[in-house]
């Protein structure tokens, strides 16, 4: 049996820590940003850029970074893959799968 220091882990503590992703309780977005943006438009960034050639995953980080959409699927109800199998314009092998 390996002594427990050799046990990955905290280096002067004997916690293993707990960092995670954590979502706001609410399952709604914000008045404001449902005030700025309403679902056509976001749909229809989403289409401008996946016709770019980016991945609904480059999508999603281009939306929260630059227009503080958060998770699309709150404000539109849709998630983004989604969106695009409905216009046609979604990947044809699972992205996923792309990046092996």
């Amino acid at each position: 049996r390996l002594p427990p220091f050799f046990i990955m882990g905290r280096m002067h503590a004997p916690g293993k820590g707990i960092s995670h992703r954590s979502l706001p309780w609410s399952r709604n977005s914000p008045a404001w940003l449902r005030n700025q943006y309403s679902n056509e438009d976001v749909e229809g960034l989403i289409v401008k850029l996946a016709k770019k050639g980016l991945t609904p995953s480059k999508i999603g980080v281009i939306l929260r970074d630059s227009r503080g959409i958060g998770q699309v699927r709150l404000l539109t109800g849709t998630k983004i893959l989604r969106i695009l199998k409905a216009k046609g314009l979604a990947p044809s092998i699972p992205e996923d799968l792309y990046h092996l």
